[in-house]
């Protein structure tokens, strides 16, 4: 094997041509492309060609030299011929400049701010679109499960529950108690003036038996499950897992997706029982200390304000939240491209999904029951 070389020399009408010589490899030493930066200074070479007819052996150290070349051509405004490259060297500089085009052809294009506004809603718009067939497959897989014929395995689903259900008390536990302090703290001070303190007792039962509870612990369980599972069932879908249930005729709803539903729909109303526990505590905190109430008064005082169809309700809205989030969370991890980078679109997505459907189906509750008198 010889040396690399690197010949310049004028070609046809104002070219330049580097003309390749010997092996040009990771093992040797490659001529600077100084050189040819030197020799297209002024404008005087409109196109820059090669000439590899005395190349011996290239891998892609060549490749890079020419990337270099192109980078030198583009500041002096002249145009590089890739023509003369070996056959193969050009299809891989095509194949790169093709994956350079697409992965950033969108960060590249500036687009208005209306723009930007109307691709996000577009997504959002074709996002619910998704969801609605994929809870219908859901709803089948349920179906399913009712006559006997779902692969869906109870193993499987008790340790989901343990993972979705007592491995989240901690968490659940801190944000209520916070919840359920700033509620009260916020009640005191517009109660306080007018000697109506011991009210504050109504404002926390109340709000957290109705509303706070079940959306906060939903709104959790988004943030700590839904992207657990978008992340899990996205990273078999990159290992190409989901592929392999379907090859052998095992439904990806039954085996993976019901389950998490229905452990979820099973633990969220237990969570939120525990929510509201924890944040009437923290209501009684502030009630107690700040206010100078008595405990059993504002144990009394709380029980006289709630009635058991007010956990009811939060206890059915927590049951339809927890569907949504394993739903969302679940249909994003399904969805997922097949790339790392993918599956923290996906877990970025089903939280997104998750958290804005928790509000939308809870002020449809908040509306429907304000109708029907609940």
């Amino acid at each position: 094997m010889s040396d690399p070389r690197l010949e310049l020399r004028p070609g046809p009408q104002g070219s330049l041509v580097l003309a390749l010589s010997g092996t040009w490899t990771l093992r040797v030493a490659l001529p600077g492309t100084g050189a040819v930066d030197t020799a297209l200074e002024g404008g005087v070479h409109s196109r820059v060609a090669f000439d590899t007819e005395a190349l011996e052996r290239w891998d892609t150290r060549l490749l890079v030299f020419v990337a270099a070349v192109g980078r030198i051509c583009e500041r002096h405004g002249a145009r590089l011929d890739p023509d003369g490259l070996p056959k193969g060297a050009r299809r891989l500089r095509e194949l790169e400049q093709a994956a350079a085009v697409h992965a950033g052809a969108e960060h590249r294009r500036d687009r208005t701010f209306l723009e930007a506004v109307g691709d996000q809603t577009i997504a959002f718009v074709r996002s619910a679109g998704e969801l609605l067939p994929f809870f219908g497959e859901v709803v089948m897989a349920v179906a399913r499960v009712l006559r006997g014929r779902s692969r869906m395995r109870a193993r499987e689903t008790l340790a989901i529950m343990q993972e979705v259900g007592a491995e989240a008390l901690p968490i659940v536990s801190l944000i209520s108690v916070l919840v359920g302090l700033i509620l009260a703290y916020v009640g005191a001070i517009q109660l306080q003036p007018f000697g109506a303190g011991l009210f504050v007792a109504n404002l926390v039962a109340i709000a957290m038996a109705r509303e706070m509870a079940a959306m906060m612990t939903g709104i959790i369980m988004a943030g700590r499950t839904g992207a657990s599972f978008a992340a899990t069932l996205g990273t078999m879908t990159v290992n190409e897992e989901i592929d392999a249930l379907r090859t052998t005729a095992i439904s990806p709803v039954d085996f993976l997706v019901l389950p998490r539903m229905v452990a979820l729909m099973l633990m969220l109303p237990l969570l939120t029982v525990y929510s509201n526990v924890m944040g009437i505590l923290g209501g009684a905190v502030v009630g107690v200390v700040l206010l100078d109430i008595d405990p059993l008064q504002y144990v009394i005082q709380t029980r006289d304000a709630v009635s058991l169809l007010d956990f009811a309700t939060g206890l059915f809205k927590a049951t339809v939240y927890g569907a949504i989030v394993a739903v969302a969370g679940c249909l994003r991890g399904l969805q997922c491209g097949r790339s790392a980078a993918a599956v923290g679109d996906a877990t970025t997505s089903a939280v997104v999904t998750s958290i804005v459907f928790i509000v939308v189906a809870s002020a449809t509750f908040t509306v429907m029951f304000q109708l029907l008198g609940i």
